[in-house]
């Protein structure tokens, strides 16, 4: 199953979910299948795992990257671009807004006017391994506080179940599970799930009644080399 997405897809979730990582592969995926993306960082909370950090990569395969103002962007600071509004009725393709997290969404709210009446996504991302979003009433409780700060209604699910470079199958098996029930509980469809590329020759992807996003790592610490996708 193709993961086929259009207009602008916000990308939220609690802190440490990985709505960078996701965003980028994202982004990434949609381009090779020859669709135009940009990819919008409005990431005010994390100093270390936010999307202008791959900024040259993303700008070589052909990917549109709004970033704040060049004196500020290793700023944590709540400054938008003219070019998000400009971006926003342009809307062309697919446009993914990297969202900070927890409070992160208060940014959404200065945007209201804009995306007002425009074909708009907001998807929760989780990961069930993750403090704050262990159980379904905690994902719901995040989801509800994103949508009483930004005005705006989640409609959909991305499940990112992984412990970074301990992961193994079975905590993609059993996320998948975890978000299947979110799903069932919340009403909201799961859109996608996510694995780690070199996890994906363990994994029987019909198992799984929603597409799988391969993973690349692009973001770490400062010390730690990405691995190049779409190359």
């Amino acid at each position: 199953m193709e993961i086929r997405l259009n207009g602008i897809i916000i990308i939220v979730g609690n802190y440490g979910s990985g709505k960078t990582e996701v965003s980028i592969n994202l982004a990434v995926n949609h381009k090779q299948n020859s669709i135009d993306v940009c990819v919008v960082d409005l990431d005010l909370i994390n100093p270390y795992f936010r999307t202008r950090e791959v900024k040259a990569f993303l700008l070589k395969l052909g990917i549109d990257l709004i970033l704040p103002p060049e004196d500020y962007l290793q700023a944590d600071l709540p400054i938008l671009s003219p070019a998000v509004a400009g971006m926003i009725r342009k809307q062309e393709g697919l446009v993914l807004f990297d969202m900070g997290g927890g409070v992160g969404a208060t940014v959404l709210a200065a945007l209201a006017d804009s995306l007002k009446d425009k074909n708009i996504q907001m998807l929760q991302v989780v990961n069930p391994y993750r403090p704050f979003t262990e159980t379904i009433k905690d994902c719901m409780r995040v989801r509800d506080e994103i949508e009483a700060i930004s005005g705006l209604s989640i409609n959909g699910l991305i499940g990112n179940a992984n412990l970074m470079d301990e992961t193994v199958a079975d905590h993609i098996y059993r996320g998948y599970d975890f978000v299947a029930r979110l799903s069932e509980a919340s009403g909201l469809p799961l859109i996608f799930i996510t694995a780690a590329v070199e996890l994906l020759p363990e994994l029987d992807i019909n198992f799984f009644s929603c597409p799988v996003l391969p993973i690349e790592k692009q973001l770490g610490m400062p010390w730690e080399k990405a691995v190049k996708i779409g190359e």
